[in-house]
């Protein structure tokens, strides 16, 4: 027979263990484009990879993906792709490896990029939308907060594409050469100035360019390049997260964006990619 002692342990350990097991992230990604995407995922160091980690998207579906307390990584979508029977093919935008799992690979550039990292810290969620590697879709970021609590939104709900300088575009290969991607600077030039390396790799030494600050006027709450801390990193205590592509093409109505918050410190994984 149990005793009082063993009893109350086991009950200790059924209710830690239901905690542990149900507490959840749920990211929600949703396809408003006119067209397929293909989202990709990426696991930060240490980090559980997603249940998919490459999938198809068509015009109005989603798809609702789980994680654990503690993750971080990058969600994105690929533009312009074919795969043959076993996964294998490419993608004009965001490609990762050739394949439809990306399976630890992350995007080539141009691609605009959601990234988190979750619980972090004090128990907040760090997170942002970044065009440091260039733009290829329209992207919004709804946090849900725990017990109701507000959350601010932020993206890339402008077409930069349209307004892409020609020393920027990346064309597709259809007859028409449209511009399925605005490459950055960094990615254009490949110099220390543009990437913030070299002698520039501090904010102080590095501070916006005139293409950066394209990015920065079309989308005032995304990450333009890499010290675009103080308007871009967002801190929330959510646990849902819906990730839209094409916020704005299916008549999705512009977001009320407040201003941007004051600055803060820039996330851990920042320093580690």
């Amino acid at each position: 027979m149990p005793t009082t002692t063993s009893w109350k342990l086991t009950s200790l350990l059924i209710f830690f263990t239901f905690f542990c097991c149900s507490f959840s992230y749920t990211f929600t990604i949703i396809n408003n484009c006119p067209h397929t995407i293909w989202p990709g995922t990426l696991s930060g160091s240490g980090s559980p990879p997603l249940a998919t980690t490459g999938f198809r998207l068509d015009t109005g579906q989603s798809i609702k993906l789980t994680t654990v307390p503690g993750w971080s990584g990058r969600i994105w979508a690929r533009t312009g792709c074919t795969f043959d029977a076993t996964g294998v093919g490419k993608c004009q935008t965001g490609d990762c490896g050739g394949r439809l799992e990306c399976q630890g690979n992350g995007a080539a550039p141009p691609t605009s990029l959601f990234e988190i990292t979750l619980g972090a810290g004090n128990g907040q969620d760090f997170y942002d939308v970044s065009m440091v590697d260039g733009y290829n879709l329209p992207l919004l970021a709804l946090p849900r907060g725990v017990y109701g609590d507000a959350c601010n939104s932020t993206g890339c709900i402008t077409d930069i594409n349209r307004g892409c300088p020609k020393e920027l575009q990346l064309l597709g290969g259809d007859q028409n050469q449209r511009v399925v991607g605005c490459r950055s600077a960094c990615e254009a030039f490949k110099t220390d100035k543009y990437c913030c390396s070299g002698a520039f790799a501090n904010p102080n030494t590095c501070q916006p360019s005139y293409y950066s600050t394209i990015f920065k006027k079309a989308c005032p709450r995304a990450y333009s390049y890499a010290f675009d801390d103080g308007t871009s990193t967002f801190t929330c205590k959510a646990n849902e997260y819906d990730i839209v592509f094409c916020p704005n093409s299916n008549g999705m109505r512009r977001p009320n964006l407040a201003a941007p918050p004051p600055p803060i410190r820039q996330p851990f994984w920042k320093h580690q990619q």
